[in-house]
């Protein structure tokens, strides 16, 4: 169906009651990396008192200083404090656990009309009739829902507050009809037709908006339909798999999709908890401490990054509602993005078509968040130096928080409306 307001189908959530919180997933990951270091500080000490391991360097220096500290205290009362101390932090993350997963805020029901479907794929419309209509692309492993997370941190909300009107590809869950999907499924099949609907609507090219791993998809379309794309914004997209490690992670990818393609083709998808294996690697500890910092903001300190609680568990909620990848997409990704750099080789192909980034020609927003931990910042800037018209914002903020904090309205979201406004003045 195409061009015609539906109302969007009734969610699970107004049925029945919100199901049960399972994050932070998968839990047994996130206890396990805090307590080795935390349970396993008295071994550990007593180790290094006996020699072994040699530790050497700045870890040595510092296990020096504390020892010096602790000389005149029984050797018996420093393994009994420090063993009731990581019991004490392993239970006041729990506690936050606890307290998360009690926490009585919901996301409500969707209420954006869907303008058309296809498979799990619609577009919703969050926007006024009238408003200048814009395609927006989000990953394909993230609920697209983070983009309206909550009244007051909706990204799409204030975009349909200044006149536009953002249509919002919801990539859904993979079903029978996706199963066998690749990138060119997704980007000369589903995405192709949801830019034509929006085309249709707006009667002319429209700008094109990729969040992260739909900024690659936003420019593999852009490849295939230049016409029919007036301008282009990227935020926090990868391009350059190699330049923040010289290819380490990217051939780790490689050879760990080697190991894994087996598994993947019996299953059909890489399921949510092993994508979360992959963000967990960036920072073993985040869970541990954020949720650590939760309990304590419920006795009276700061909450987590400054969040009121609603915030800090609608994004939680968000990052546990991980969505399946495809097999064959995942085996593009780990193999030939992360693998084979295709992207910022200009190997990468849509359907035969060669996405090169120094021949989009439409004007293009470049926003590369300084402190993001998951595409490091110099993999964003090489797409911003391979595209010809390009402007470029660098917020100091996280890849996530660029979206959903308090800080994204003053320095993403209105520079974005602004340039937005005039590429499309008319």
């Amino acid at each position: 169906m195409t061009g015609k307001r539906t109302p969007a189908p009734t969610p699970i959530s107004q049925e029945k009651p919100p199901a049960a919180r399972l994050g932070p997933r998968p839990l047994w990951l996130h206890l396990g990396l805090a307590a080795m270091p935390w349970l396993g500080s008295p071994a550990a000490w007593t180790q290094w008192k006996q020699g072994s391991p040699p530790w050497k360097g700045a870890q040595a220096s510092d296990l020096e200083a504390v020892a010096r500290k602790l000389a005149d205290y029984p050797a018996e009362a420093v393994e009994a404090a420090l063993a009731a101390e990581g019991v004490r932090r392993l239970a006041r993350m729990m506690a936050g656990v606890s307290r998360y997963r009690a926490h009585p805020w919901h996301r409500p029901p969707e209420a954006a009309p869907v303008l058309w479907q296809e498979g799990s794929t619609r577009l919703l419309d969050y926007g006024a009739e009238g408003g200048r209509p814009l395609l927006i692309v989000p990953s394909l492993i993230n609920r697209a829902y983070v983009l309206d997370l909550m009244a007051e941190r909706s990204f799409l909300r204030f975009l349909a507050g200044a006149g536009l009107r953002p249509l919002l590809v919801d990539w859904g869950v993979p079903g029978a009809a996706e199963t066998n999907f690749g990138l060119d499924d997704y980007v000369a099949g589903r995405l192709a037709r949801a830019l034509a609907v929006t085309r249709t609507l707006a009667g002319g090219p429209v700008p094109v908006i990729g969040y992260c791993m739909g900024g690659l998809l936003a420019a593999g379309l852009a490849a295939l339909e230049p016409a029919a794309i007036s301008a282009l914004v990227f935020l926090a997209t990868p391009w350059d798999f190699y330049v923040a490690d010289d290819g380490v992670t990217g051939r780790q990818m490689a050879a760990l999709h080697a190991v894994l393609a087996p598994a993947l083709s019996a299953w059909g998808a890489m399921p949510t908890d092993m994508l979360q294996l992959f963000f967990t690697a960036l920072d073993p500890l985040l869970a541990a401490r954020k949720f650590s910092r939760f309990a304590a903001a419920e006795a009276g300190e700061p909450p987590p990054e400054g969040r009121p609680d609603s915030a800090f568990v609608a994004v939680e909620d968000w990052l546990n509602d991980g969505v399946p990848l495809v097999a064959r997409v995942a085996g593009e990704c780990l193999a030939g993005w992360w693998g084979a750099n295709t992207p910022a080789t200009g190997k990468w192909e849509v359907a035969g078509c060669p996405v090169v980034a120094g021949k989009l020609a439409q004007p293009s927003l470049v926003v590369v968040p300084s402190a993001d931990r998951i595409v490091p910042p110099a993999s964003a800037l090489a797409l911003a130096s391979a595209l010809p018209r390009r402007d470029l914002i660098e917020p100091p903020l996280g890849h996530i928080g660029m979206m959903v904090s308090a800080k994204a309205p003053g320095w993403v979201w209105q520079p974005l409306r602004d340039w937005l406004v005039t590429m499309t003045a008319s």
